[in-house]
């Protein structure tokens, strides 16, 4: 079974600004940010996360490149984008991750689309599913029990993220184009619990 996450479950809380290091017009948020354009920001160059984690998407709309956001400081793009395939220099909207949930997070992965295949159960990180066994480089769908998790490209948490959540629809993520409109691999050789 599926564990249901509630948005009124946590608080969450980003300050944002339209420069680096925490320069130029600031705006805080509690709550999703649709598009930055509507809150006066071209994008967002800097941000602090005081409480919740928060997922942050290249562009408006929640499209685009995933960012995991937990508690800290993002000076600038790089902090954010570093370790991803490709760097991307905007972010333009963001959402509270409403099922974080560190220490009682439970997801299953499989080999092939539509829970087929070889399959393993996680709760907890893994650095490298090659290291763990895990013998393709591929994963090719998700079941996630509960919690929220960041699937990376490569080992050591690197390359394109996707963030996966039990309060998605069922949890379930049958195909990569589930994973995020940025989705264009089945390569997934890292996967951690999002900090709640």
């Amino acid at each position: 079974m599926t564990h249901r996450c509630k948005k009124s479950s946590g608080l969450w809380k980003i300050v944002v600004w339209d420069e680096p290091f925490f320069q130029g017009k600031k705006h805080e948020f509690t709550t999703d940010c649709y598009s930055t354009l509507e809150h006066g920001f071209s994008t967002v160059r800097s941000c602090k996360i005081e409480s919740g984690a928060w997922a942050g998407f290249e562009h408006c709309g929640f499209q685009g490149q995933q960012f995991v956001l937990e508690r800290g400081e993002y000076p600038c793009w790089e902090a954010w984008s570093g370790s991803n395939a490709y760097h991307v220099e905007r972010m333009c909207s963001f959402r509270p991750i409403s099922c974080a949930d560190h220490g009682r997070s439970r997801l299953m992965l499989f080999e092939q689309e539509n829970f087929q295949g070889k399959r393993a159960e996680m709760n907890d990180d893994c650095a490298s599913l090659p290291a763990l066994g895990w013998g393709s480089s591929t994963v090719g769908s998700f079941l996630v029990r509960s919690g929220a998790w960041v699937c990376s490209q490569y080992p050591g948490y690197r390359g394109f993220q996707y963030l996966l959540e039990s309060d998605s629809p069922a949890g379930e993520y049958k195909h990569v184009r589930e994973w995020g409109s940025h989705a264009q691999t089945g390569q997934v050789q890292s996967i951690r619990r999002v900090q709640h």
